[in-house]
């Protein structure tokens, strides 16, 4: 069995993992991060791409809205590449208490947060398509974060100053001597080959998975976590992030997203975090409470639904709320040598997305004080790859790139408007991607056809540059179309009905898919 020495062995390849590697690498430290699949495909790869003002935690979670407030601040500067600056309003309806959004506004302003009321007529000017009923709105400085950019720039980072990373690779066995965790065997998902890793510091960031991971070092941390369900819709309805102005509740939330906008989220307690299989009656009661922010919303075009577990963590070791929104959104770091006398591992969990820097932070505080080493931090102040410019995203630089592209480099993905160059840059990356890695660095099969089109072309490319042979590329579409639907099959009606019949046409009319030789 091979064996690799590092520094820090991060378990958990999604924002804070990628986070935690990313500042280690900054101070100087070696560092080896593992996911057992590809990165950012847990919960960072399944939220609806808010970057918080703090103004949903604001009333009932205060220290949590001053985190999301400061943070929003800090990743304006640093990780602005991944970031659209859309804004967001907070909005009350007839239905709602008319007394809470002076409650909203003095919370706001105790949490340090960016807010201003504004007249409705202005909110009804910015977005035409709210509910023209809205008794009051407020502005703040919420905002839409690419999860899989981030965290890819979090790695690009990390890895140029010395990081190692291994994505789908398990962990199957925690390293214990004693009372002294010295790091983990790992099994590689796609060979089964196992590797030793050994490290002075071992920290659990596998977020709603984190229990389990805790479980194999003889440990035990009482994540709850709880599933989230969201709906994507197949054009903006809003240009900012719209909220209702009451206290947290299911569907009272609409992100633009690229070139869709997302209505969540339910919040449930699962026993499994990989239990993220939506319900039909959860994506009716998404659209239906779209209503009362959007009318018409639920006669929209639906594109697909999924769901994601967040990571919760009861500041009682005990665990179990009765409701997982009375659960902190804050985060916490566990010592598990004072917690539980095991020396060697650090957990971390809880928290947001958009604390993802924070989080990190106060992990490698802890991880350092271990190891002795006097190591300041710099993501406050070090932009990531792709950020040096401090410059936005903006919604229409894809296009503007399309436009300026050579007329040979063809588009593969009309949607998301990917090119022929786009795909061979980002495989020549890491060849190993497969066609749903490849989805998330680039968005292809994420439009109103859901890989109708692009996948047949992106497997086809890349069994001509012979990085797939016949069967390895027939295989690889046959998932990546399996996937997509799992997310599809739950929004077929209506037009979206109609665009999956034609999938299907395509998928076993044209291409038999379901026969493909092997």
């Amino acid at each position: 069995m091979a064996t690799l020495d590092t520094d820090v062995l991060v378990i958990g390849g999604g924002s804070t993992g990628a986070g935690v590697a990313w500042d280690s690498a900054l101070r100087g430290l070696h560092v080896t991060l593992v996911d057992r699949q590809d990165f950012a495909t847990g919960t960072s790869g399944r939220f609806h791409g808010l970057l918080h003002s703090g103004g949903r935690y604001a009333v009932k979670d205060p220290s949590s809205a001053r985190e999301c407030a400061s943070e929003n601040r800090i990743l304006r500067q640093v990780a602005a590449d991944c970031i659209e600056d859309t804004g967001g309003l907070f909005v009350s309806v007839p239905e709602d208490d008319q007394e809470y959004p002076d409650r909203f506004l003095r919370s706001c302003r105790g949490a340090e947060m960016e807010v201003e009321e504004i007249p409705v007529a202005e909110a009804l000017r910015l977005e035409p398509l709210l509910n023209p009923r809205i008794t009051r709105a407020f502005r703040v400085s919420d905002g839409s974060i690419d999860s899989w950019k981030t965290v890819s720039a979090l790695l690009r980072g990390a890895q140029a100053h010395g990081a190692r990373v291994l994505p789908y690779h398990k962990v199957v066995r925690v390293v214990r001597q004693g009372d002294r965790v010295q790091g983990a065997v790992l099994e590689d998902q796609r060979t089964g080959e196992q590797v030793t890793v050994t490290a002075a510091c071992t920290v659990n960031a596998a977020g709603a998975w984190s229990g389990q991971v805790a479980a194999l070092a003889g440990c035990e941390v009482g994540v709850m976590p709880g599933k989230g369900v969201m709906v994507a819709i197949n054009h903006r309805l809003a240009n900012s992030v719209v909220n209702r102005c009451h206290l947290p509740g299911d569907g009272d939330i609409i992100v633009p997203v690229r070139t869709v906008c997302v209505i969540g989220t339910t919040d449930h307690p699962v026993a499994d975090p990989d239990d993220t299989e939506p319900r039909p009656e959860e994506i009716h009661q998404m659209m239906e409470a779209g209503e009362a922010l959007i009318p018409g919303f639920k006669y929209t075009r639906a594109v697909r639904a999924w769901a994601g577990s967040r990571p919760l963590l009861p500041k009682a070791k005990s665990g179990a709320v009765a409701d997982d929104r009375e659960v902190t959104r804050s985060h916490s770091v566990l010592d598990h040598e004072e917690r539980d006398g095991v020396a060697g591992l650090v957990t971390v969990a809880g928290g947001k997305f958009t604390t993802l820097r924070l989080m990190a932070e106060d992990t490698v505080d802890m991880v350092t004080r271990k190891l002795g080493r006097e190591l300041a931090c710099q993501t406050k102040t070090e932009p990531l790859p792709g950020s040096e410019s401090h410059r936005y995203y903006w919604v229409g630089n894809r296009q503007e790139e399309a436009e300026a592209d050579e007329p040979d480099d063809p588009l593969i993905c009309e949607c998301e408007l990917v090119s022929q160059q786009d795909l061979q840059t980002v495989v020549a990356r890491r060849p190993a991607w497969n066609l749903d890695d490849i989805r998330r660095a680039l968005r292809v099969g994420m439009g109103p056809c859901q890989g109708g089109f692009c996948a047949f072309r992106v497997a086809g490319i890349l069994h001509a540059q012979q990085r797939y042979d016949r069967p390895e590329a027939n295989r690889a579409l046959r998932d990546f179309v399996q996937e997509r639907w799992k997310g599809v099959k739950l929004v077929s009606w209506g037009h979206q009905a109609r665009q999956d019949r034609l999938d299907r046409w395509i998928f076993e009319g044209v291409y038999d898919l379901e026969h493909l030789p092997e």
